[in-house]
């Protein structure tokens, strides 16, 4: 098959996952409840998971803003037009999966909801495994030596 007709992926797994991640945590919030030594009290926890979101929705925001620019996809399951790696891109592969990775730390400080400090973890696991090794297959097919220098200069995540 034509590298440039190669999708990355046959579904966009990444918004699904971490919408299962969210919706586990707070499934087992209510039915196992949460443990008494992870009760979060005071204003710190507020603080932190409100500058988190914050930092997380700029960097998901940012990101999607730069891929505008360049005219290629935002969906993980079309085909990519041009190899991006500036803005967020400079910093980490994966900006937009890394907000939503913040984005689930931060509602565990702002809803005292310890499961989202599990659920965090486990859906970039699984985001890396299920979506991201085929994106970057993808990529590497498109761009190939490029691609190979920015997966050298660039981490995956952070």
């Amino acid at each position: 098959m034509n590298a440039y007709r190669l999708r990355p992926l046959n579904f966009p797994w990444p918004p699904v996952l971490y919408g299962a991640a969210f919706l586990a945590a707070i499934l087992l919030d209510h039915l196992v409840g949460r443990m008494p030594a992870t009760t979060m009290t005071g204003p710190l926890p507020w603080i932190v998971g409100g500058l988190t979101a914050s930092f997380a929705l700029a960097l998901d925001i940012w990101a999607v803003r730069t891929l505008m620019l360049f005219h290629t996809t935002v969906m993980p399951h079309r085909c990519a037009c041009r190899l991006v790696t500036s803005g967020p891109f400079r910093f980490t592969r994966n900006p937009i999966y890394l907000g939503y990775t913040l984005m689930m730390i931060a509602l565990g400080l702002l809803t005292s909801n310890p499961w989202f400090f599990i659920a965090a973890p486990a859906a970039a696991i699984a985001t890396t495994l299920l979506a991201i090794r085929c994106e970057e297959m993808h990529l590497l097919a498109r761009f190939g030596v490029d691609f190979e220098r920015y997966c050298r200069r660039t981490r995956r995540w952070v």
